[in-house]
């Protein structure tokens, strides 16, 4: 007995001894995230967010967390990360950083290797105390990109890297609960915190809904946030709803212009304003990643928080996607249209004989500041080679450094942003560094480089109408008119000097404009033909290529969302869906436009980057 005993003991020994013991960590989750940044972007595509070392050349300050090992032992560390320059050039990437785990720092340099999301070899640690610190290193200041640290005492046990099979080992090594907790019922569900989902939260609310906020970012105001700095256009108090945008005079920036340093967008206004609409509660920081359906109504938004991993289930009657990628709509299975329809779909002189699949492109915006003394810059030469002949002798760059118009703007868009960053680092290298005559160059420094590319196109949600060319030209008339457009159609194009210079790798634009008279927008643009409960405001409205070109436009946007807000008041007093609006209570959506949401007697302080407009309306005959 006793033997059995001995060999039953050995056996279990043995057992525990083969088991592997890992630890699973998010970067984005580290508790000091240091000069690094949460860059969630794209987490649709490759998995998650990820930490970002973006110093412009200059290395930024250590990220660093304290973790607990399961038990002390020899691990073997994997970093997942990524090479952003790989599809440029062939080779060492620029991205370099280093993680240490407590004192040690592990020799392997990280994510200047591969062409693809990977999980690379960082070496291997003894730990003795299961208690210690992480820190990630940053080496150049050149966007280094960590996304997880996989620790584990078995050799070769790498987790996947399918994004569908790596999700299922995240949710496991996290311990995540499957079911997403319930985060509260409202009447109104906004996701996307832009200028056009404010709106639509605040104008909802003050007709008594309630209403949960959701944005992926930290700050609100989209495009004009600081993160971004895309200043508002077009305008207000303009067509027949002249009340339309009293709101926008309470939170939007007083002061103008593109790419212009971080005070000039007032994050912080826009935060308080919110803050005090005691019937909109705002969840900053997480993103829609998917829906629950019952027929064709969404029942419910889930939503994951970018550092913690955190997942919350939000319940409505009524839901708009204020996403600009029409994320929500996506999700549902909502019609949707992206690129340029042919000339002959809808009539458009503008359009393109063929339909394509070009959009309008992102915009990552910089500019330079007077260093005071000689600034040195990095070499930095990874496939785009500049010379000067075709080098961009300028000390900013704003809305014409766009890329991604030949590529898809939400499956390629890391390419996309990342070649916004790649043209910006390696033309400035060209200007400190090669360039003959630089003296004006010579005390300059980057003082600000986008990393959340600014969008202007992608997918357009389709509604019961489609807002075309010819409407907007011809002031064609209809019955569900609402906020007007006023700026021109504004298409861009690639820079034809750009092309010349860089054929298919085009990072300027041009844009043509046509000027129309202030357009009310038909109400059936701002919700969805078959998502029987989703509203929309922004640039995913139910419009042509051509359309988008006037209505994207955030001071419009803003007004789009105001009506939606309207509406869905509407739709909680009668127990109704958005289309019920059009069909029975038009005039009492008319009757609220006629009033607007906002404070009265407020001074318009919204009167640079109008836009020009038609004086008169255009005869049709």
């Amino acid at each position: 007995m006793k033997v059995k005993f001995v060999i039953l003991f050995l056996f279990v020994v043995a057992s525990y001894n083969l088991r592997a013991a890992d630890l699973f960590v998010e970067a984005e989750s580290f508790t000091n995230k240091g000069g690094w940044v949460v860059d969630q972007q794209f987490m649709d595509l490759m998995g998650s967010p990820y930490l970002l070392a973006h110093g412009m050349g200059e290395p930024v300050e250590d990220a660093y967390t304290e973790v607990t090992f399961p038990e002390s032992g020899t691990y073997y560390v994997y970093v997942r990360t990524y090479n952003w320059t790989s599809p440029w050039k062939d080779g060492e990437g620029p991205g370099k950083f280093s993680l240490s785990v407590g004192n040690k720092k592990l020799s392997s340099p990280l994510g200047a290797e591969g062409a693809a999301w990977i999980w690379q070899v960082a070496g291997k640690i003894s730990v003795k105390n299961v208690k210690t610190v992480l820190k990630l290193h940053d080496l150049t200041g050149f966007d280094g990109r960590c996304d997880a640290i996989y620790f584990t005492t078995e050799e070769g046990k790498i987790p996947p890297s399918d994004v569908k099979a790596l999700e299922a080992f995240r949710r496991k090594a996290l311990n995540l609960p499957d079911t997403p907790t319930l985060a509260g019922e409202y009447d109104l569900v906004v996701v996307g915190a832009g200028i056009a989902g404010m709106s639509a939260a605040v104008s909802a609310a003050r007709l008594g809904c309630k209403v949960a906020l959701i944005n992926d970012r930290p700050v609100v105001g989209g495009n004009n946030s600081s993160e971004i700095r895309v200043h508002l256009g077009g305008r207000i108090e303009a067509g027949p709803y002249d009340q339309l945008g009293n709101l926008q005079k309470e939170f939007s920036p007083a002061r103008g212009g593109n790419a212009q340093p971080a005070d000039y967008y007032e994050d912080q206004k826009k935060m308080d304003w919110l803050a005090k609409e005691k019937n909109v509660t705002l969840f900053l920081n997480y993103r829609a990643i998917g829906v629950t359906k019952e027929g064709n109504n969404i029942t419910s938004v889930v939503a994951k928080h970018i550092e913690s991993g955190k997942e919350l289930r939000f319940k409505a009657p009524l839901f708009s996607d204020c996403t600009g990628d029409g994320t929500v709509g996506y999700l549902a299975d909502a019609d949707f249209r992206m690129g340029r329809e042919s000339r002959d779909e809808f009539g458009e002189n503008t359009a393109p004989e063929k339909a394509d699949k070009m959009t309008m492109g992102a915009s990552v915006q910089w500019y330079s500041v007077d260093n005071g003394k000689p600034s040195s810059f990095p070499h930095f030469n990874y496939g785009v080679e500049f010379n000067e002949r075709n080098s961009e002798k300028v000390m900013m760059g704003e809305w014409t450094w766009e890329t991604g118009m030949n590529y898809d703007q939400i499956n390629d868009f890391e390419r996309i942003r990342d070649y916004g960053l790649l043209v910006v680092y390696s033309n400035w290298s060209y200007l400190k560094n090669r360039m003959k005559e630089n003296s004006q160059y010579r005390n300059r420094k980057l003082g600000w480089v986008a990393y959340v590319s600014g969008k202007r196109e992608s997918r357009r949600l389709m509604g019961d109408y489609i807002l075309k060319e010819d409407d907007l030209r011809k002031y064609v008339a209809h019955e569900d008119g609402t906020a007007a457009t006023t700026w021109s159609i504004d298409l861009h194009y690639p820079d034809p000097d750009n092309t010349k210079n860089f054929p298919g790798q085009e990072f300027k634009s041009i844009a043509k404009h046509i000027n129309i008279y202030p357009y009310p927008i038909p109400y059936r643009c701002l919700y969805s033909r078959n998502v029987d409960n989703l509203f929309m405001a922004g640039r995913n409205i139910s419009v042509t290529h051509v359309a988008l070109g006037t209505v994207r436009v955030m001071r419009t946007t803003g007004m789009m969302g105001e009506v939606v807000g309207m509406a869905a008041s509407i739709c909680k007093k009668y127990g109704i869906k958005p289309r019920g609006v059009y069909q029975s209570h038009l005039g009492e959506l008319k009757k609220f436009m006629e009033v607007g949401t906002g404070k009265k007697g407020l001074p318009n302080n919204q009167r640079y980057n109008e836009g020009g407009t038609l004086k008169e309306k255009p005869v049709v005959k």
